[in-house]
C-alpha cells in the first residue's frame, strides 16, 4: 500500500504543536483511496482541535462510499465537518477562533479517475510525465494574485499576507455557506500519475521546480521524507504535511515499428453493360422559339449598323456649295488678297448718270 498511498506530517522547526492532520487509507476495503490534508487555524489549541474534528467527520462520512456519487459525497462530508466544528466552538468560548482548511481526494486507480474537494490554501498537485501541475486554487488574496499571474511564485512565497485565507471550515453555519464555498473537480488518473496533497508549510518554503525534482523517486515514503526535509532546511516555519497517491499500474509501452510498404492491389473494374435498344427512344424537346428570336434580333442589328455606316460615309463625302459673296463689279480687287469671289447673278445692272433705261452689262472676272 505504501507504493500507492502514503502520508506524513511534521511539526517543523518553529511551532510547539502540530495543527495539521491527514488521512491516507482505502475506503471500506475497496479499491477507492482516500487522501486528505487538513491544516488547523486558530491558535495553540483551536487549530489542532478543528483539524481533529474534520479528520474524524470525513472518515465517518465516506465510510460506505461507492463509485456512483463521489463528488456529492465529498461535498456532503465537508459540509458536515464544517457544521461539527462550528457547533463545537460555539459551546467552548476558548475555541471561538478555531477553523481549518483542507484538500480531500478520492482516487480510483481501477477506473483511472480521481475526484477532489478543496477549501482554503492547502494544495493538490498532479505529476504526469515529470511535469507538475497545480490543480486547486488558493482561496486567499495572495493565492488569487499568483493564480491570475499578477504575482510570481517567488513573490507570493515572500508576501507578508500569504497566510491570510478567505474561506475555512467552522467560520459560520453550513446553511449560510455560499455555493462556491467548496471547490470540486474530477480528472483522469492515468497509470504512472502521482498526486501530491500538502499544507502551506511545504509550498511556502520550496517552489514548484524543487518539488518536482524531489518527486523523481521510486518510493512514496522516500518522496515524502525528502519534501519535509527540504521544507525544514528552508526554515520550517510551519507544520509540514504531505500525502502522496500513485496509480501504480504499469503504463502501456508501444514499440515503434517500421511502417509496412503499401501494396496496391489490382482491382478489376467490370465494363459497363450495353444499353438495350428501344423502339421508342426518348425525345428531347428543345425550345426553338428563343433561338429564332435571337437570330432575328442579330440580323436586324447588323442591318441597322450597315445603314448607319453608309449614311456616315455619304455625309463625309458630300460637296457643299460655297456661300455667295457680294461685290462691286467696278471696284478692282486689291492685289495680294487670296480670295475667291463670285457674283450672285449672271448679270449686274447699273445706272448711268443720264437717266435712261437700264441695260445689261456682262460679268466681270475677278483678277
Amino acid at each position: 500500500m505504501e507504493n500507492r498511498l502514503f502520508g506524513q506530517t511534521d511539526i517543523g522547526k518553529a511551532r510547539d504543536n502540530n495543527e495539521d492532520a491527514f488521512l491516507a487509507e482505502p475506503i471500506g476495503g475497496s479499491s477507492l483511496l482516500l487522501a486528505v490534508v487538513i491544516d488547523g487555524v486558530g491558535g495553540y489549541e483551536g487549530g489542532e482541535v478543528a483539524a481533529a474534528i474534520a479528520q474524524t467527520c470525513i472518515r465517518k462520512s465516506l465510510a460506505g462510499l461507492d463509485r456512483e456519487n463521489i463528488l456529492p459525497a465529498l461535498i456532503t462530508a465537508i459540509r458536515n465537518a464544517n457544521q461539527e466544528i462550528f457547533t463545537h466552538k460555539s459551546q467552548d468560548p476558548a475555541l471561538d477562533k478555531m477553523a481549518c482548511v483542507l484538500t480531500l481526494v478520492v482516487a480510483d486507480p481501477e477506473q483511472n479517475q480521481f475526484y477532489y474537494a478543496h477549501v482554503g490554501d492547502t494544495r493538490l498537485y498532479l505529476l504526469r510525465d515529470k511535469a507538475l501541475v497545480k490543480i486547486t486554487q488558493d482561496q486567499s488574496f495572495v493565492g488569487f494574485l499568483e493564480d491570475s499571474g499578477r504575482l510570481t511564485e517567488a513573490a507570493a512565497m515572500q508576501h507578508p499576507k500569504r497566510n491570510e485565507i478567505n474561506q475555512a471550515l467552522g467560520l459560520e453555519e453550513t446553511d449560510r455557506l455560499r455555493n462556491d464555498f467548496i471547490e470540486t473537480g474530477q480528472s483522469p488518473f492515468l497509470p504512472g500519475d502521482l498526486l501530491l496533497l500538502c499544507s502551506d508549510g511545504l509550498t511556502d518554503r520550496i517552489d514548484k521546480e524543487k518539488i518536482t525534482a524531489l518527486l523523481d523517486q521510486d518510493h512514496l515514503p522516500a518522496m515524502a521524507q525528502a519534501l519535509i526535509d527540504a521544507a525544514n532546511a528552508a526554515g520550517g516555519h510551519d507544520n509540514i504535511t504531505v500525502v502522496l497517491v500513485k496509480n501504480d499500474k504499469i503504463p502501456a509501452q508501444h514499440q515503434p515499428e517500421k511502417p509496412v510498404a503499401k501494396q496496391e492491389a489490382l482491382v478489376s473494374v467490370p465494363s459497363p453493360s450495353p444499353v438495350p435498344f428501344t423502339k421508342n427512344p426518348v425525345k428531347v424537346v428543345r425550345n426553338r422559339g428563343w433561338v429564332v428570336l435571337l437570330l432575328l434580333l442579330s440580323a436586324g442589328l447588323l442591318s441597322l449598323s450597315g445603314w448607319l455606316y453608309r449614311q456616315l460615309e455619304l455625309i463625309q463625302h458630300q460637296v457643299r456649295p460655297l456661300a455667295p459673296v457680294y461685290e462691286n463689279p467696278w471696284q478692282p480687287v486689291q492685289p495680294g488678297l487670296d480670295t475667291l469671289k463670285k457674283p450672285l447673278r449672271d448679270s449686274v445692272y447699273y445706272t448711268d448718270s443720264v437717266a435712261k433705261p437700264l441695260k445689261p452689262h456682262g460679268k466681270r472676272s475677278v483678277r
